[in-house]
């Protein structure tokens, strides 16, 4: 298990990084206990070597107010970087704060770039190929 973070109350959590199965990974967010309270979904498009669309971030509501959502976005920006890939940001959530912290992401050696129209078809794809 990765090393536990604290949320805004001090309580552990842990954020994993669920490998995708043909379409959709995510990082998943757990409560010490293995509970778990959060994930940020993405795919990584085919063909497209090096990146990775993310597209979707949710906390379940009875953990809201305890930063899992920035432990999240923290967490697979910095796993991106690790894996030398570009975030592509159709999460509104991820937007923003590459729009408010985007130059010190790529000064810590991350690459992102903006949606395009195939991205979001890739993510339509993507989900119904959930459901």
């Amino acid at each position: 298990m990765p090393e536990p973070q604290a949320d805004r109350t001090g309580a552990a959590v842990h954020v994993t990084l669920d490998a995708p199965p043909p379409a959709v990974g995510a990082y998943t967010v757990r409560l010490e206990d293995g509970t778990p309270a959060g994930r940020a979904d993405f795919v990584d498009p085919p063909g497209a070597d090096g990146e990775r669309v993310i597209f979707h971030t949710e906390v379940a509501p009875e953990f809201g107010g305890r930063g899992l959502a920035g432990i999240l976005v923290r967490e697979a920006l910095a796993g991106a970087a690790r894996e030398n890939l570009t975030v592509v940001p159709v999460c509104p959530l991820f937007a923003r704060h590459l729009r408010e912290h985007g130059d010190a992401y790529t000064a810590g050696g991350g690459r992102f770039r903006r949606p395009r129209p195939a991205d979001l078809a890739l993510v339509e794809q993507a989900v119904k190929g959930r459901a």
